[in-house]
């Protein structure tokens, strides 16, 4: 089965109790499905039995694909790690601690043969604790999808599918499986959302909390500049720079009543946070003229090695056929 349809992408940390539920159900929930799949199991340097019972498993089923980091690497990488080995034409991937359901991986891949290339799962009945999770990603949530144009309800769930040139055209890194629908949008995927089940976790431990929140928020911010000003980034660091002239100007201003109207020992704060916010300025102003050409370097590298690569090409078409 060099190239199965479907190849289901599946990261797993300090999940030893669940592999052999996880496995169980993923044959049982795709048991006389009429596309042939593989499963890629992802071991993210656990320090349990997880990678020992993932062998178990694969040795008993040669569907099963088990893939070993040397260390925890987080989500994100064992992702990506499953995404580059994947070989099917589709790729879903899910979580392994069973909240996400095996059965919703038909009616995800249903929906890539209507014409969509980015599947999204919304656990719109989620089972989790309410502050601690479902409340903070519902605001995260909003948040990004105003930031990014991309209407997802749902960014956090797993349980996703993917035309595979879609996906492995995209590179991950940091934190950055959450922001997939939006990522894949630079490419001009077309992306739908459905409802799937969710569960609540009955085995292993939770490894996220509420301090993955600050992470969120930094790579928002990372995503807004990649989706929005990717092909423009002296534009973003000029963006940047506009609150920095504005309270510049303002810190001026009040240094200057200051002068008139209180002793000059007590308008030197404001002078030092104009002089601050016009040095911050000029800083972001810098950064803008250093990423034009940056991206200029970058266009002419890539349209000369397109060049190259078409020339090639055509001097292979019109090469005379060798003998036999």
């Amino acid at each position: 089965m060099n190239t199965p349809d479907v190849s289901l992408v599946i990261p797993l940390y300090d999940e030893a109790d669940n592999v052999a539920p996880l496995c169980a159900a993923v044959r049982e929930a795709l048991a006389g499905w009429f596309l042939s799949y593989e499963v890629v199991l992802v071991d993210d340097g656990s320090a349990d039995d997880t990678l020992k019972r993932l062998r178990e498993e694969a040795s008993r089923d040669e569907r099963l694909r088990v893939l070993a980091l040397g260390a925890n690497s987080g989500q994100t990488a064992a992702m990506a790690t499953g995404f580059r080995s994947a070989r099917g034409r589709a790729i879903v991937s899910m979580d392994g601690d069973l909240q996400n359901d095996p059965r919703d991986i038909p009616f995800v891949i249903s929906r890539l043969d209507q014409g969509y290339d980015v599947v999204s799962g919304w656990r719109r009945a989620r089972q989790d604790a309410f502050l601690s999770r479902t409340l903070p990603s519902r605001i995260a949530n909003r948040m990004i999808a105003w930031m990014t144009g991309i209407p997802i309800h749902d960014n956090g769930c797993s349980l996703k599918a993917y035309r595979a040139s879609v996906i492995r055209s995209v590179d991950l890194y940091a934190e950055m499986h959450r922001f997939l629908p939006a990522l894949t949008s630079m490419t001009g995927a077309r992306i739908t959302e459905v409802v799937v089940r969710h569960h609540p976790r009955t085995r292993g431990v939770s490894k996220y909390g509420l301090s993955r929140t600050f992470k969120v928020l930094a790579d928002m911010l990372t995503i807004k500049m990649i989706t929005q000003f990717g092909r423009r980034p002296g534009a973003w660091f000029g963006l940047l720079a506009v609150p920095w002239a504005v309270l510049g100007l303002l810190a001026a201003a009040t240094w200057l009543l200051g002068l008139r109207v209180f002793e000059r020992e007590s308008s030197i704060v404001f002078s030092s946070l104009s002089v601050m916010f016009f040095f911050l300025v000029g800083h972001m102003l810098s950064l803008a003229v250093l990423a034009h050409m940056l991206m200029e370097h970058a266009d002419r590298s890539y349209l000369g090695r397109l060049a190259r690569v078409l020339t090639a090409t055509l001097r292979d078409t019109r090469a005379p056929e060798s003998p036999r």
